[in-house]
């Protein structure tokens, strides 16, 4: 009986050891699994930004550039190559004029004016924040995984203003001196741009534009904000 007890013990304590064994072995596979394959959860981007339809007067210098930062959900359709994406995220932007400034200002009027620099500033530029909400239609060509293979997307956002302000560089007495403007009554509080990305693997190349003025409706310019740049992608 004693040996008979001893052996049904052993065998317990080795299939208890095994299906832990088993479990672990499952929870690597798995991790293994999350860590291998991708739908593009997450993406940065970095851009080099422009503005289109600016006036004449209006120049830039400078690297003017952008990030942007946005969690997607990804929602495939079954057993198709295409999913969609929709998101949240957060933008930013910063352009740097030449001989211009932005009169922040400018009174009780809500027409933009670009003031001549005259030696005021060395450098200007006019940045804004946006909260925004991406909408992608993607296509992979390894579907379930967008650390590898060819990739493209095209899609919208929709933008909420929720900074905007004015940095202008001088020297003041010998010293470096530095003024910062927060204003948002000129811009429109919100932004709405057509986005379009390809790439492979990990990397694309992105483009965005605006559909609607930067400045409010009211302005006398029909700026239209673009981004072109560099977006890395994974999870």
């Amino acid at each position: 009986m004693k040996k008979l007890l001893f052996t049904l013990g052993c065998i317990a304590a080795s299939t208890g050891v095994f299906a832990q064994d088993n479990m672990a072995g499952a929870a690597m596979g798995k991790a293994r699994e999350r860590a291998t394959y991708s739908r593009d959860f997450f993406m940065i981007q970095f851009s080099i930004d422009g503005w289109a339809q600016k006036p004449d007067s209006v120049k830039t210098k400078g690297l003017s550039r952008g990030f942007n930062v946005a969690f997607m959900y990804d929602v495939p359709f079954k057993n198709s190559k295409f999913s969609v994406a929709p998101g949240l995220g957060i933008s930013t932007s910063s352009m740097f004029l030449d001989d211009r400034y932005l009169d922040m200002s400018n009174g009780n009027s809500n027409l933009v004016k670009f003031a001549p620099n005259a030696g005021k500033y060395k450098k200007f530029k006019v940045a804004t924040t946006y909260l925004e909400i991406p909408l992608e239609l993607r296509y992979r060509q390894v579907a379930d995984n967008a650390n590898t293979g060819f990739k493209a997307s095209i899609g919208v956002k929709a933008g909420m203003l929720v900074n905007a302000h004015t940095k202008g560089k001088n020297t003041l007495g010998g010293e470096k001196n530095i003024i910062k403007e927060q204003n948002r009554r000129f811009f429109n509080p919100w932004r709405f741009a057509a986005t379009a990305r390809v790439g492979y693997g990990n990397f694309a190349l992105f483009g965005s534009m605006n559909l609607n003025p930067l400045f409010k409706d009211n302005a006398n310019m029909e700026v239209r904000p673009f981004s072109v740049g560099i977006a890395l992608s994974g999870l």
